[in-house]
């Protein structure tokens, strides 16, 4: 009988000092036409299958068939079953990936196991990365594995920016609070200038970010913060009432405890700049 589907796979053996990298791609393909039904079947590491043309149905865990609708990627996490298939024909691009890395990008939410079917505005930038993993395949190299657990990162984040619903340039939620990182104020006051209440304003940046707004806000603080210290002269006390903190030296435990190392080092060691204008 002659197959109704096209279909391309390579599967990948990373080593342990491979795994320390912390992310691995276990394997790639790509499959389009009259695709058979998967499963019910039950993964040992996680798969991201991007659908980019068709449509068709996904149950996971024995829950009821969800319907899938290209674009979009479908989630499979290691020891949960799952069983899916196209209603006529689609394409697909999978790449199966494990590592301790999984887990922080799950918290961060590009990984959401309560969406196992996530809608894509585009599902391009993923399957163009996809397929670069599939070309390094092909093309072999002492350096497969690294080369290609670096690009299942890149998929990652493709994967994010072109969910749908999320604008790929970022979220006004978190470019508001980035504007106004460094203005001495609490978090109930950035949620009043965003013009939500606070209860919200957590959930939107846990979903978002991965964290609370507080985290997120001293992120980007100590972040600019690094920035003053490496490119001017400005004393430590005026770079930390330029990020926001009035107080220098509870600004320097707040350095010390994130970054690892006081402003003061951090400076001796990270220095390129200019004495700072008057």
């Amino acid at each position: 009988m002659t197959p109704t589907f096209n279909q391309w796979m390579r599967y990948l053996t990373p080593g342990p000092a491979h795994r320390g990298l912390g992310l691995v791609c276990l394997g790639v393909g790509h499959q389009d036409g009259r695709l058979p039904t998967v499963g019910p079947r039950v993964m040992q590491n996680h798969v991201a299958v991007v659908v980019t043309a068709g449509t068709g149905w996904f149950s996971q865990a024995g829950a009821p068939p969800v319907e899938v609708v290209a674009p979009a990627v479908i989630w499979l996490f290691p020891g949960v079953q799952h069983h899916y298939a196209p209603h006529d024909v689609w394409t697909e691009w999978f790449v199966d990936f494990a590592g301790p890395a999984v887990a922080a990008y799950q918290d961060l939410g590009f990984i959401d196991p309560d969406r196992p079917v996530t809608p894509l505005t585009t599902a391009d930038p993923a399957a163009h990365a996809i397929g670069r993993i599939a070309q390094a395949c092909r093309r072999g190299s002492p350096y497969l594995e690294v080369e290609t657990s670096a690009i299942v990162h890149e998929v990652l984040v493709a994967l994010r920016r072109g969910r749908a619903g999320e604008d790929p340039h970022g979220d006004p939620v978190l470019d508001g609070l980035a504007r106004d990182a460094c203005l001495p104020i609490s978090v109930a006051d950035h949620a009043g200038r965003l013009g939500m209440p606070l209860a919200e304003l957590r959930q939107s940046v846990r979903r978002l970010a991965g964290c609370s707004p507080k985290d997120y806000l001293l992120s980007i603080r100590l972040s600019r913060a690094k920035d003053l210290l490496a490119t001017t002269d400005l004393p430590v006390a005026a770079v930390a009432r330029r990020v926001g903190y009035d107080d220098p030296a509870y600004f320097t435990r707040l350095f010390t405890r994130r970054a690892g190392l006081p402003p003061s080092e951090f400076r001796a060691q990270q220095y390129r700049g200019f004495p700072a204008a008057n």
